[in-house]
């Protein structure tokens, strides 16, 4: 048995094939073999949404709780152990919509917990409605004029929280993603990490998306 499938679970994947989340997982399972943290002491947590299903395939101890409140459970756990190396799982629509209030709490409390953020911009696993992070005009089922909306930057947001460790990568960046975890797990303090990834089913160019949209906020900036 690989040091890898010391954190495999018995679990069958259950994501679309294609997803992100695959890549994310795989990375995870690595960064947790090369790191000096002990199985017994490593929980991840997380909320409803495709992320949510991530503690079902790590063996490591895992809560999937309900909808936007794993950082509030995150938090509870932090003040009676202090010993676990406790990580939120949170996809952008449960963390940055529903459970935003309790985000950013987590963010300002720089508490020891690291988070990870799954940001395809849709929600994929109840159909592909939108999210606080969709695009502005996006059309989905439940904008089929476009939204209208303007999107949450989660980076923004850790920034205002005044957050300690801000990272992001994307899903397929194996190393680059691997190299952040390394440094977030030494970080005494809460760590943001937004992890941009595509939805093959629902929203295929998010990231594509995100990327022009930057790029025309630089070009506005610097006019």
């Amino acid at each position: 048995m690989s040091i890898k499938n010391n954190y495999f679970s018995d679990n069958n994947v259950r994501w679309c094939p294609g997803c992100g989340d695959h890549a994310i997982l795989s990375t995870v399972q690595k960064f947790l073999s090369c790191c000096d943290l002990k199985k017994e002491n490593v929980v991840f947590i997380s909320g409803i949404g495709c992320a949510g299903r991530f503690p079902y395939y790590l063996n490591t101890y895992g809560f999937h709780t309900i909808h936007g409140r794993a950082p509030s459970i995150a938090t509870g756990l932090r003040m009676i152990n202090p010993d676990l190396s406790i990580w939120v799982i949170l996809g952008d629509g449960d963390g940055l919509s529903i459970g935003l209030s309790h985000t950013y709490n987590l963010l300002r409390r720089n508490l020891d917990i690291k988070i990870l953020l799954f940001n395809n911009g849709i929600y994929g696993l109840t159909k592909g409605q939108y999210s606080s992070t969709s695009q502005y005009g996006k059309v989905t089922p439940s904008t089929p004029y476009g939204s209208f909306e303007h999107p949450v930057n989660p980076i923004k947001l850790a920034l205002t929280a005044d957050c300690t460790f801000i990272a992001r990568s994307i899903d397929i960046d194996n190393k680059g993603l691997h190299d952040i975890l390394l440094k977030a797990v030494a970080h005494k303090g809460t760590c943001f990490i937004e992890i941009l990834q595509d939805c093959n089913i629902y929203n295929k160019d998010n990231i594509l998306s995100l990327r022009n949209s930057l790029n025309d906020f630089e070009n506005i900036l610097f006019l």
